[in-house]
């Protein structure tokens, strides 16, 4: 699974830390860590609180390109 950078770079744009992503949708910092990193992947329910605490769309965030999928 390749990194998400989508989302770290969405986070980044609000001036979110980990923590505070993290306070907003009601995990652990530790998540939203592996979810950057792309370590661990999330629930549905969980990829839609992100995208509503970052004003983004599951595409925007989400959705894995095919033609750079490895």
């Amino acid at each position: 699974m390749a990194k998400n950078l989508a989302l770290k770079s969405a986070r980044a744009a609000k001036d979110l830390s980990q923590q505070e992503l993290a306070d907003r949708v009601g995990v652990a910092r530790q998540t939203v860590n592996a979810i950057e990193k792309g370590e661990y992947n999330p629930s549905v329910r969980l990829c839609i609180s992100i995208c509503r605490a970052l004003g983004k769309t599951l595409n925007d965030l989400f959705w894995e390109d095919e033609s750079n999928a490895e």
